[in-house]
């Protein structure tokens, strides 16, 4: 079942006033040997991809998933809010906060939702941050606690009753905290939806038309379905509720690892890999991790008219959702 890990190196500046990332983030060990400090590149990952995305679209919103550690500046609920990265977000997605770290329907260890915890908060009292909790949960009476429990923390939730989020929940039979207020910003969001599998699904259409028959304030898709782009028409139905009102719809994008199914993929590269694209994950077929520091993989995300983010862009979205931001965790 799902298991959300938690978890270094300073560069001589050479000329007085130089930024320091300008400089390469890597050192050398003992033995010479080249090393990353693969926190520190995500966090400038992501903030690199926020500052290309606004300087297109300044509204454009930038929520990581996981890997909350980024928050603190050394990894751990003792260091300090690292704020280049924490105003370069607009939110923060965590996945299994009260329900479902170790199986679904069942409550997450205590333990595990302090640490989660502590670091959410460094975020939320040091900026506006908004925080979109994915709980996995089935149970009507664990599912209310759920929404209790994260609108008590000041937290926008969703309760998935599947792992697989390919659905839209039975229960409630309307989302929760609905309101027929249009939403323009990411801060007024009561709710959201959080499906980016489309498994359930036959048709582009078909999810269109579940999607838009339904309240949410702010839904989180693929950005493909079945490897197709949904159309302009699409993309604007998708960006309203049912009664007409405006939501914000977020665009899913993994940045951490390479995705065999994506439009990127290269058939030659099972036997001329590039030198970013590192092993497959065993646990997630189809997936191999990469070396996001590398310019070959981050030029596949973003900055050109192909790239990843500039097509989410083009095509509508409000914003995008970045998967396996934790994919530090691998390295370290």
């Amino acid at each position: 079942m799902k298991r959300f890990g938690y978890a270094i190196f300073l560069l001589p500046l050479f000329l007085i006033g130089c930024n320091l990332d300008e400089f390469p983030k890597i050192d050398s060990d003992s033995d010479g040997k080249e090393t990353v400090e693969y926190m520190r590149e995500m966090r400038l990952f992501v903030r690199d991809i926020s500052r290309y995305a606004k300087q297109i679209d300044g509204d454009f919103i930038v929520i990581p998933r996981n890997g909350v550690e980024l928050i603190s500046d050394n990894g751990e609920d003792t260091g300090s809010v690292d704020t280049d990265y924490v105003n370069a977000i607009d939110g923060i997605g965590q996945e299994a906060l009260f329900y479902g770290f170790e199986d679904i329907n069942e409550p997450t260890p205590a333990r595990d939702r302090l640490w989660i915890r502590s670091f959410l908060d460094m975020a939320t009292d040091s900026s506006d941050t908004v925080v979109l909790i994915t709980d996995y949960v089935f149970s009507e009476d664990r599912v209310d606690d759920s929404y209790q429990k994260n609108a008590d923390l000041g937290y926008i939730s969703f309760a998935a009753d599947q792992e697989e989020l390919d659905n839209i929940p039975v229960y409630p039979s309307l989302p929760n905290n609905r309101n027929s207020n249009g939403i323009e910003q990411l801060s007024e969001a009561k709710n959201f939806l959080h499906l980016t599998n489309t498994q359930s699904y036959s048709t582009p259409q078909e999810l269109v038309n579940d999607i838009g028959n339904t309240d949410y304030d702010l839904v989180i898709i693929d950005f493909f379905f079945n490897g197709v782009e949904y159309t302009r028409s699409q993309i604007e139905q998708l960006k309203e509720k049912s009664g007409g009102e405006r939501r914000l719809l977020i665009a899913y994008m993994n940045i951490g690892q390479a995705d065999s199914d994506r439009f990127y993929w290269q058939n030659s590269w099972s036997s001329n890999r590039p030198e970013w694209l590192g092993e497959a994950d065993p646990a997630n077929s189809g997936h191999f991790y990469v070396e996001y520091w590398e310019e070959g993989w981050q030029e596949i995300i973003y900055g050109t008219d192909n790239a990843y983010l500039d097509r989410i862009i083009d095509a509508g979205f409000d914003g995008v959702y970045l998967d396996r931001v934790n994919a530090f965790e691998h390295f370290e």
